[in-house]
């Protein structure tokens, strides 16, 4: 596992649930127990099942994942030095103010700041000014695949508003604001190009493709793959710098006091 780069962790944590499986199975022959092995022989069939499907979903094949390397990384000060626009929660809701349709993209930020229900709150004042307001959810955003989708229904978000990435990505070149929220590898246009990366070819929300994109976010670290991302210096996207859930919650005030 060591030698994996981050971006392809998420289907490795899918093989090792697979290989626990086996372990239980090859434990239940030892003791002649007849439960372990047909639980065992599940959960590693369900795992390799689970394992095959992020391989797609990454675009990427499981011996490319257990052995493949990426290519020279990226300098992230030639990247972001002098390019990166920081912004207020303030000047994020005037712009909020102004749109039409938003897109919210969460991430791994998200959960670790324990922000869905901030988020599911922002999404709720904007839908009551006549915005329409839609969830972009990657398949591998998270630690596992569901992981967005189980954090934002437990926030009570009706599910119709979580489209999956072929359903949200055709309608980003008509969204007025996307709103990011701790997701970083998922929304990297380097996927996009022929630079030899970890996450290169792998499908992403083209969030580029919107008219503004804020990314709340604590600094500029890389996510996962351990890669810059040119998205965050990118003309059209805003920094709000600071915790994904205190920095929603001040968002919220402040498009409550317009």
């Amino acid at each position: 596992v060591i030698p994996i780069g981050g971006a392809d962790m998420p289907v490795v944590v899918a093989l090792l649930n697979s290989y626990s499986g086996l372990a239980a199975a090859a434990t239940g022959f030892v003791l002649m127990n007849h439960v372990l092995i047909i639980s065992g022989a599940l959960v590693g069939a369900s795992g390799l099942i689970l394992t095959q499907l992020m391989c797609k979903a990454m675009n990427r094949s499981l011996p490319m994942v257990l052995f493949g390397v990426g290519g020279p990384a990226m300098r992230a000060e030639d990247l972001y030095e002098g390019r990166v626009k920081t912004t207020t929660p303030e000047e994020v809701a005037l712009l909020l103010d102004g749109a039409r349709r938003v897109v919210i993209v969460p991430g791994y930020g998200m959960a670790v700041a324990q922000a869905q229900h901030a988020v599911a709150e922002l999404a709720h004042r904007l839908e009551q000014r006549g915005v329409e307001v839609v969830f972009g959810i990657h398949p591998v955003a998270g630690r596992m695949p569901g992981h967005m989708n189980v954090l934002l229904a437990e926030a009570n978000v009706p599910y119709e508003k979580l489209l999956t990435l072929e359903e949200v990505n055709p309608t980003f070149d008509y969204t007025d604001v996307v709103v990011i929220n701790g997701a970083n590898d998922i929304v990297n246009p380097v996927a996009r190009t022929n630079t030899p990366s970890l996450i290169a070819g792998m499908p992403i929300l083209d969030v580029d493709r919107a008219r503004s994109v804020v990314v709340i976010k604590r600094s500029l670290s890389p996510g996962f793959a351990g890669i810059p991302n040119p998205l965050f210096a990118a003309d059209n996207v805003l920094m709000l710098f600071g915790d994904g859930k205190r920095m929603v919650e001040e968002l919220t005030e402040a498009l409550k006091s317009l």
